[in-house]
């Protein structure tokens, strides 16, 4: 799948006449949005310094800004799901999205709700999105025309970057995306470069009236390919590897394993074992850097318009990934390699230069941009509006963070704790502050159950089932069975390590 990550630019007007109806001018004041997404990128961006040798210098700019969400988190580790829930403000035990398939529209609950390009399409927005925003082939082929029910204008649709005639690493799936190495020769060449010059057309020939602007990249989401300068930042003889430990998962519950259990992308062991590991991590970081440059083409095209003063930025993706930690790659768990993401907002009325810990959900974002745009607020939205952090970081915040994985499956995190329940009941319990790296389960320490009590009550009440024709990476608790993608999983079944 892929790390994504987003930005939202709010473009508010200012030096018009009243009643104007000006390209990238609102109407009754109201401002225009920009939201670019990334795929698949974890914490390893200059402002989260999740990786000490990341390059990242159009992010890092961006936060210099404004406010970053050092604490933020996805609602689900897992592509399809993630997006629908920032796209609908819904959490996945509402939706029952919870898997590779199915498109959320097939849900008679769903069929009608209000994405927020359409909330912000009935205030009288022209919305257009480009490149990867919702998951890969959805909304069907059939919604994309040149407008249709989810947006008014569908871009360039992108796609993963151009591969070579033969992979470059052969892993034990041999799956086709399940690739890393230089490729191709030049930035033009990738997909994200095609999408990244959509956008900055669109600013520099705007629509008339406000606009809601989606932008989606795939780096670095595997294949891991980027051009050769960009592997040239990252020597690999003086990487610096992800921290891990070798008995990381002897104090986890065996249901822990179960979320990813069988997976195209490889384990540490097999990385290790084919020396493939460096290789691997030195490919997400180049990509990175190739997708951030692409970030800062769009970003470049916004302060050329001249509408940088009066836009509002947030950006984002849709979950993280492993590269080794707990033995695994990939996203698929409830821990923070999984759970954390890049959530940065800047502009007018914005505080600018700052981190805020407090615990934030991509599900925010919806609620977010409705009030920074002066929207009125959708009922049925179930995150939490950050305007209050984006005024002050130490404004106090209701609630923790709260991801799904799979029905039944939830992590808690506060600014301090991190607390997992999977669907038979057995548990994780980290301090954070103490063990950053979660080496240490103590959920099984007795002077900890108070606080495990306290987390729990924010666990959800309810798992919706998942919807019918749920396939890709769909995990279900059935009589106390674990059953992986529709094949129960027994008591002694060793843990896959390849």
């Amino acid at each position: 799948m892929r790390i994504v990550l987003a930005v939202v630019v709010i473009l508010a007007a200012s030096g018009r006449t009243p009643g104007a109806d000006t390209p990238g001018s609102p109407k009754s004041e109201k401002p225009n949005v920009l939201f670019i997404s990334i795929d698949d990128l974890n914490d390893w961006v200059g402002p989260l310094g999740g990786h000490p040798q990341v390059k990242t210098p159009n992010m890092d700019r961006l936060a210099a800004r404004g406010t970053t969400f050092t604490n933020a988190h996805c609602q689900s580790p897992l592509c399809n799901p993630s997006r629908t829930s920032i796209l609908t403000g819904l959490r996945p035990t509402t939706t029952g999205v919870y898997a590779l398939a199915p498109w959320f529209r097939t849900s008679d609950k769903l069929k009608d709700h209000a994405t927020i390009f359409q909330w912000f399409h009935k205030q009288g927005y022209t919305t257009l999105t480009g490149g990867k925003i919702f998951h890969d082939a959805y909304p069907p082929k059939l919604d994309k025309k040149d407008a249709g029910p989810e947006v008014d204008v569908w871009g360039t649709h992108g796609g993963f970057t151009p591969r070579p005639k033969t992979k470059f690493v052969t892993t034990p799936d041999n799956i086709a995306l399940m690739d890393w190495g230089a490729f191709p020769e030049k930035d033009e060449e990738c997909y994200d470069y095609d999408v990244a010059t959509w956008a900055v057309q669109q600013l520099k020939s705007p629509p008339k009236g406000p606009f809601f602007l989606a932008v989606g990249f795939r780096h670095p989401h595997v294949p891991c390919y980027a051009p050769q300068k960009w592997f040239d930042l990252y020597p690999e003889d003086k990487l610096v590897m992800p921290p891990v430990k070798a008995d990381d998962r002897d104090d986890l519950p065996r249901f822990a394993s179960y979320l990813h259990w069988k997976l195209p992308e490889p384990r540490l062991k097999w990385l290790e074992e084919s020396k493939q590991w460096k290789p691997l991590v030195r490919s997400y970081l180049a990509s990175i850097s190739y997708v951030d440059s692409q970030v800062g083409r769009v970003l470049e095209a916004l302060a050329a318009s001249g509408l940088e003063k009066n836009t509002v930025i947030v950006l984002w993706s849709d979950h993280g990934w492993h590269l080794g930690e707990k033995g695994i790659t990939g996203k698929n768990t409830l821990w923070e390699r999984s759970t954390r993401v890049p959530l940065i907002f800047a502009g007018p009325g914005i505080t600018s230069g700052v981190k805020c810990n407090r615990p934030a959900e991509l599900l925010d974002v919806y609620p977010t941009l409705a009030e920074l745009a002066g929207l009125p607020a959708n009922s049925a939205n179930e995150g939490l509006s950050l305007f209050p952090q984006l005024k002050d970081v130490k404004a106090a915040r209701e609630r923790p963070a709260i991801t799904t994985h799979n029905a039944g499956n939830h992590g808690i995190r506060t600014e301090q704790w991190r607390y997992i329940r999977y669907a038979d009941g057995s548990e994780e319990l980290y301090d954070v502050l103490a063990d950053p790296n979660e080496w240490t389960n103590i959920a099984g320490d007795a002077k900890h159950a108070d606080t495990k009590k306290q987390l729990a009550r924010w666990l959800p009440a309810k798992s919706a089932a998942p919807l019918p024709g749920s396939a890709g990476r769909i995990l279900t608790y059935e009589n106390g069975v674990p059953v992986w993608e529709g094949k129960p999983i027994g008591k002694n079944d060793p843990f896959p390590e390849k």
